[in-house]
């Protein structure tokens, strides 16, 4: 049995919560959101409290039923906080700057790597070595951060790249005569 299944979710309140057969709508402060339960996992909204159950005992809805509590406590969470990724540019001459719409990276490479901001995602640039990205929904956030950083991953010899704010990059020596 999960353990992060069993917990119910509970609904603050500014927030209203609608459940129609399997999908989850959220909508608060930061915007509205919405998640479609898997058939093997029964959903129900009761006073306030979302309560997530498996509607077998088998290995799947067992596995399944605790991700989807996950998930609809990040609509939760997304529609009144919101959620936000750092990342941190390493590298002489590596920058980052917002031209309109776009980002623009300057990455080491013979040219700038501009990258379109998706809807639902604001991108901030507060120093040229620091990017902030928030929204209201998790996956994309995370997405968006890790498509960022795929542009120059960082490299264990000097740790130039763009990494995730925090992040511990293990470093290697280099050749030795």
């Amino acid at each position: 049995m999960s353990r992060i299944g069993k917990r119910p979710v509970t609904v603050p309140s500014g927030v209203t919560a609608t459940v129609e057969g399997q999908t989850v709508k959220m909508k608060g402060p930061k915007g509205q959101l919405q998640f479609i339960v898997h058939d093997d996992v029964e959903v129900a909204l009761e006073k306030g409290v979302i309560k997530v159950a498996p509607r077998s005992e088998t290995n799947r809805a067992q596995a399944l039923y605790g991700t989807a509590r996950a998930q609809i406590a990040n609509l939760v969470d997304g529609v009144t906080k919101g959620f936000e990724k750092k990342l941190e540019i390493t590298g002489v001459g590596y920058r980052a700057a917002m031209q309109g719409k776009n980002l623009q990276l300057a990455l080491g490479y013979s040219h700038d790597v501009v990258y379109p901001i998706p809807e639902g995602i604001t991108i901030v640039v507060p120093k040229p070595t620091e990017i902030t990205i928030t929204g209201n929904d998790v996956q994309r956030v995370g997405q968006v951060a890790a498509e960022i950083r795929s542009y120059r991953p960082p490299e264990p010899y000097k740790g130039k790249g763009v990494k995730y704010a925090g992040e511990f990059i293990f470093r290697k020596e280099g050749k030795k005569k």
